[in-house]
């Protein structure tokens, strides 16, 4: 007999754009890209197709518009707290609701020396995101994130003595150009309610600083073994800093780029150490991927 083992609907790619005006003219904007689902008492409305439990996307969709207007929208983790405890207590049959606030990066503009009151540029993909789950009876959890942080260093990274065997083609490389997409996450332990959450604000900005300042200095710095050993440094540093954190995450993609043998053009030397002109390379790629807890 088939039975629905497991169901949750929303609305995605809800994108919002709030602008905050201060009485000296200065303008402050934030753009989003929010995500809702919900789960709860639905089976009905899969198994027997009564709507009478859907609360429509589109009312997630307005929902998400009012409670910007009507609240802050900055830490991305305090608004989708907000948006979740909405649906949990607006609702009597929904349970749970998941959240995740995409932030997308818009840098005040300096002209003349001066930050301009009211122009932005868009300076990278990178982005802050919060995952955000309300669980009714059992508190709010929390993961904030970087993501789409693209660095490189063209020295200072070797990857050798790895498995050898009769499948093994990849040469020991003892300096190498290391470049990876960032897509770092920490968990924090559970809040007991929106209350708790507001009482972490300053904590969050101050963590996602903190995250990205020790993701570029380890990478900068560390002459790593392998992305692995990275890695892990960075998580155990953030765990340190970070006492509210329970977890650390990493997924670090390799963004290869190859040495281009030149030698058959006049015996022009581009391999080894006088490699300089590279050919970056898209798909396959390496993808490393770790989370330390405390």
């Amino acid at each position: 007999m088939p039975r629905l083992s497991s169901a949750r609907y929303g609305k995605d790619n809800i994108r919002v754009y709030k602008v905050h005006r201060d009485e000296n003219g200065t303008q402050t904007v934030v753009e989003m890209t929010v995500c809702v689902l919900l789960e709860g008492e639905i089976d009905l409305s899969y198994t027997e197709g009564d709507n009478s439990v859907v609360v429509a996307t589109d009312t997630v969709k307005n929902t998400v518009y009012i409670l910007a207007k009507q609240h802050p929208v900055t830490p991305p983790e305090l608004f989708g707290a907000i948006v979740g405890t909405h649906f949990i207590e607006t609702y009597e049959h929904i349970h749970l609701a998941h959240v995740k606030v995409v932030m997308h990066r818009w840098t005040r503009m300096v002209v003349d020396g001066k930050p301009h009151p009211h122009s932005f540029l868009r300076d990278g993909s990178e982005t802050r995101n919060a995952e955000i789950t309300v669980n009714e009876g059992k508190g709010i959890n929390i993961r904030s994130a970087i993501a789409g942080l693209l660095v490189l260093k063209s020295t200072g990274s070797a990857f050798h003595s790895f498995v050898r065997d009769d499948y093994t083609t990849l040469p020991d490389v003892f300096d190498r150009i290391l470049s990876t997409e960032v897509d770092c996450g920490w968990t924090w332990n559970t809040d007991r309610g929106i209350a708790e959450v507001k009482s972490r604000v300053p904590q969050f900005d101050e963590a996602w600083e903190t995250a990205r300042k020790i993701t570029l200095e380890t990478f900068a710095i560390d002459n790593s073994a392998s992305v692995q050993n990275a890695m892990y440094k960075m998580c155990e540093r953030i765990l340190a800093a970070v006492p509210s954190v329970d977890a650390v995450d990493y997924s670090l993609p390799n963004k290869h780029y190859f040495e281009i043998d030149l030698s058959w053009h006049k015996g022009l030397k581009n391999t080894g150490k006088d490699a300089e002109v590279y050919a970056p390379q898209s798909n396959p790629n390496g993808l490393i991927q770790c989370t330390v807890k405390r």
